[in-house]
């Protein structure tokens, strides 16, 4: 085996970042493109070292007219490297991109449980890394949006997502497939300039590289690492003070102020939390606005059937300073929020 620069940096960055260890099972992601082949090329030349389960999985989106040629073609790749195979075939074609990586992690998921895998891989690249910023600026966005690509986060019940190419620019896996001669299979759809993050790829990124610069993808892609730190942190001192705020003090009014009898607390879960419920609005008064409108979502995520938008949090949040008996006009779903002495109370407008 040769090894190339591109397997000691992946070698590293696996065990530096702790991603996955010795002898476990990984479901690679494989669509033909240069990135996966790339991908699962590295795995199968650091298999030796980690003894890992390989597996490959190909989702037919059922986009093109070369669709099952193209998942025909990765099958027979699985079969050279003697590597279990799973095909998932749409039941029809999807329309949008969205509507598509839904139903691909949907895919992978359940070919993972069914399997036994503990990750899923996929080959998303700096440069992905660097479009996902651009793309998600473009629309509108805090930082949360900005580093939407991590290195791992949990997929389902057992299953986790990784990302081992995020210090890799697109570049580099061209010149990695051309070295090793890897049969990239060329998806046309990544030409079609309708779809906004090809003319990112195709138009806007170039022209930045030409005019402002030469390196602007691992700049973009390394911006995104260093609000990751940033957004983790502030989650969490979010949804500490969000806990404080959500403290329920159960007792009585007397001369010398509450006399605490018990203390309860809602508890901080991904389930829904039943209506009305409470936010202590004197906790959040001298907590820097980053915070306030961190706790807020925070909060609207637990009652929104959607994630809450700028506009729901913002009206949440001037709930924190407004005058005694306002209120906000319902969010989606129907609930509203009024402001009661001390606390927002959030709670079902019919």
């Amino acid at each position: 085996m040769t090894w190339t620069p591109l397997h000691a940096k992946t070698h590293r960055t696996i065990r530096s970042r702790h991603l996955f260890k010795h002898k476990q099972r990984l479901l690679v992601a494989v669509s033909g493109g240069q990135d996966s082949l790339c991908l699962i090329k590295l795995l199968l030349d650091l298999q030796p070292k980690w003894g890992w389960h390989l597996g490959i999985a190909h989702c037919d989106h059922r986009w093109r007219s070369d669709s099952q040629a193209n998942a025909n073609h990765v099958e027979k790749l699985a079969k050279t490297w003697d590597i279990s195979f799973y095909l998932e075939t749409a039941n029809q074609a999807l329309n949008s991109e969205a509507a598509a990586r839904n139903w691909r992690y949907q895919a992978l998921s359940a070919i993972a449980q069914a399997n036994n895998y503990q990750f899923i891989i996929t080959g998303h690249t700096a440069s992905d890394r660097a479009e996902t910023l651009l793309y998600n600026l473009i629309r509108g966005t805090g930082a949360d949006g900005l580093q939407a690509l991590t290195w791992q986060r949990p997929l389902t019940t057992g299953v986790v997502l990784v990302r081992p190419l995020l210090e890799i620019t697109r570049s580099q896996t061209e010149q990695f497939c051309q070295e090793f001669q890897l049969p990239v299979w060329e998806d046309s759809t990544n030409l079609d300039l309708r779809y906004a993050r090809n003319r990112i790829r195709q138009e806007l990124l170039p022209y930045l590289q030409e005019n402002f610069n030469p390196q602007v993808e691992s700049a973009l892609a390394q911006t995104a690492e260093l609000l990751q730190a940033e957004v983790e942190y502030l989650e969490q001192a979010a949804q500490k003070l969000r806990q404080e705020a959500m403290k329920i003090e159960v007792g009585e009014w007397e001369s010398g102020g509450l006399e605490v009898s018990e203390q309860l607390y809602y508890p901080p879960s991904s389930s829904s939390l039943p209506l009305p419920l409470r936010v202590n609005r004197r906790v959040l008064q001298t907590a820097p606005l980053a915070l306030q409108r961190r706790v807020m979502r925070q909060v609207l995520q637990q009652i929104l059937p959607d994630a809450p938008s700028f506009e729901h949090i913002e009206k949440l949040t001037a709930l924190i300073i407004a005058p005694n008996r306002s209120q906000t006009d319902p969010f989606p779903g129907g609930a509203i929020a009024q402001v009661e002495g001390d606390w927002i109370s959030l709670k079902s407008s019919f």
